[in-house]
């Protein structure tokens, strides 16, 4: 079996690198590194909630996801007065993937703001984004708890990120840019520890591809999700 790009296993995730406690202001924030994929996430907790949630009885999170210019090996023009079609689905997926892991009646009438602000990109954004936002996140509670900005803990479960994808007829893990780039099929799944699925994202960029290969695509994440959940607590 050929090293891929670089030099890794099919199976062998890219190094993780997590510095807590990243920023002095919000209620908690990371900076994590897989591979030469760098994202800032912090998270802020505020006592209001959107229109549309109020009188409810409950909470909200939201997300938002910026690169910043130099992110990529080309400068691309800052996002100022609209937000691209790109960033508002990769927002909108880190808030969709973080709502799963609170329970939004115990944030009473509070808002969670997950900010991802990507500052080198080498594949994999969207997943490290989420799996740095759980961490922050993670921190931003027990920090609410300790100043009394919360008075109970709203996190349910573990959620964490990662893609996967073909490439040249082999399945891999955790693609970086050169590999994503040339990928056959490409994949990103979202997961809880306990194993469940919150989201799925799988195209077949030049030919459908079959549920074998899905069968393949799944495992190989599932194992290493495995292992990101144990970087999320410290353990590796």
């Amino acid at each position: 079996m050929n090293k891929r790009d670089d030099g890794r296993k099919h199976n062998e995730l890219r190094p993780y690198k997590i510095t807590r406690n990243f920023l002095k202001h919000p209620n908690g924030s990371v900076l994590i590194e897989c591979g030469n994929t760098k994202v800032i996430v912090s998270v802020t907790i505020d006592k209001s909630v959107p229109t549309f949630q109020k009188e409810k009885g409950e909470g909200w999170l939201t997300a938002e996801y910026n690169m910043i210019p130099t992110a990529t090996n080309s400068r691309v023009k800052r996002e100022r007065e609209r937000v691209g079609g790109r960033t508002m689905e990769i927002q909108r997926l880190i808030g969709r993937s973080l709502r799963m892991a609170v329970d939004l009646k115990l944030l009473e009438e509070r808002t969670i703001t997950i900010d991802a602000d990507v500052i080198q990109a080498d594949g994999g954004t969207r997943t490290t984004a989420i799996t740095g936002a759980w961490i922050a996140l993670y921190d931003a509670v027990n920090n609410g708890l300790k100043d009394k900005t919360l008075s109970c803990n709203p996190i349910k479960q573990q959620v964490a990120a990662i893609s996967v994808g073909v490439v040249k007829g082999q399945p891999m893990l955790d693609l970086c840019y050169t590999e994503d780039s040339k990928a056959d099929v490409d994949m990103n799944v979202v997961m809880t520890a306990s194993g469940q699925l919150i989201e799925i994202q799988g195209t077949g960029e030049n030919a459908p591809f079959s549920k074998d290969v899905l069968d393949q695509l799944y495992t190989l994440a599932s194992d290493g999700l495995s292992d990101i959940f144990k970087i999320q607590r410290g353990e590796k």
